[in-house]
C-alpha cells in the first residue's frame, strides 16, 4: 500500500488527487489545500489555460505537486473524458456544476437534460470510474458538492432542475458509503451555503450576505478545510454524510 503520509506530517503524500473543476471557486481552494497536505493534484480547468497556469504555479509556489489540463464539460462525450481521468484517482473532487435559475414552469427539457447530465451525470460517472481502483488499492476518498440546501428534498421556486439534480447526490454518496465503505472507499457531500468566489459580482455578493446568517458569506478556504479534513481520516467514520455547510441558514 501506497504510504499516507510524510517525515513532514503532509498526511497525503503519495497519494493522486484528481479535481474535476478544480482551477476557480470552491475547486481552487480544494486543490490548493489537498496539494498543501501532500497529494499529488490533477486539475482539469475549464477553457482558460491562464487560470489554469495560474494554479499550476500557486501550488508549485507552496511546495505541492500538480499537473493538469483543459476539459470543458458540455456535453455526454466531455463527461466521458472527465470520468476517464478520475480512474486513477486516490482522492476524486467533482467541483463542477452549473446554475441555471428559473421558473419551474418555463424550464425548457434542453434544461432539464443539461443540469441531469452535467449536475448528477458527470459526478456519478466520475465516481464509477474511480471505484475499481480504489477498491483495488484499498483506500479512496470522494468529496461531491451539493447546492445551497439540496442536502434534503426541499421545494424551490426558481431553480427547481438544479436542486433537483444536486439533491440526488445524496444518494449517490450514500450508496459508495453502502458498497464500498469495508474497503476503505468514503464519500462526503458538501452543500455549502451563499460562499465568496470570483463568479459573483459586488451586487450578488450584497444581495446574498443580507441573506447569510451573521451577514457574511462562506469562504471558500472554510469549505476546503472541510474537505480535506475529511480526506485525510485514516479511518472514515464519516462515510456517506451530506453535510450543510450553510452557518445554520434557515430554508
Amino acid at each position: 500500500m501506497v504510504s499516507t503520509g510524510s517525515a513532514d506530517g503532509r498526511k497525503l503524500a503519495g497519494r493522486k488527487a484528481v479535481v474535476i473543476g478544480g482551477t476557480g471557486g470552491i475547486g481552487s481552494a480544494m486543490s490548493l489545500a489537498l496539494a498543501e497536505a501532500g497529494a499529488h493534484v490533477f486539475v482539469t480547468g475549464g477553457r482558460s489555460l491562464p487560470r489554469l497556469e495560474s494554479l499550476l504555479e500557486r501550488i508549485r509556489g507552496i511546495g505541492g505537486s500538480a499537473d493538469g489540463e483543459l476539459l470543458a464539460i458540455d456535453t455526454p462525450a466531455d463527461v466521458s473524458s472527465a470520468a476517464e481521468l478520475a480512474a486513477n484517482a486516490d482522492i476524486l473532487v467533482v467541483a463542477y456544476g452549473p446554475f441555471l435559475q428559473k421558473p419551474l414552469a418555463e424550464t425548457e427539457a434542453d434544461d432539464w437534460g443539461r443540469m441531469a447530465l452535467l449536475d448528477l451525470a458527470l459526478p456519478g460517472s466520475c465516481v464509477s470510474s474511480a471505484l475499481p481502483g480504489m477498491v483495488s488499492r484499498g483506500y479512496g476518498r470522494i468529496v461531491l458538492f451539493g447546492g445551497t440546501g439540496t442536502d434534503l428534498p426541499r421545494a424551490v421556486e426558481t431553480n427547481c432542475a438544479y436542486a433537483a439534480a444536486k439533491a440526488g447526490l445524496s444518494t449517490l454518496v450514500k450508496s459508495v458509503a453502502a458498497s464500498f465503505g469495508p474497503k476503505n472507499v468514503a464519500a462526503l457531500l458538501i452543500c455549502p451555503g451563499f460562499t465568496d468566489t470570483e463568479y459573483l459580482s459586488p451586487d450578488e455578493k450584497r444581495e446574498l450576505e443580507a441573506r447569510m446568517p451573521g451577514g457574511r458569506l462562506i469562504n471558500t478556504g472554510e469549505i476546503a478545510g472541510i474537505g480535506v479534513e475529511f480526506v485525510t481520516q485514516e479511518r472514515a467514520v464519516v462515510n456517506g454524510a451530506s453535510l450543510s455547510v450553510d452557518c445554520g441558514k434557515k430554508y
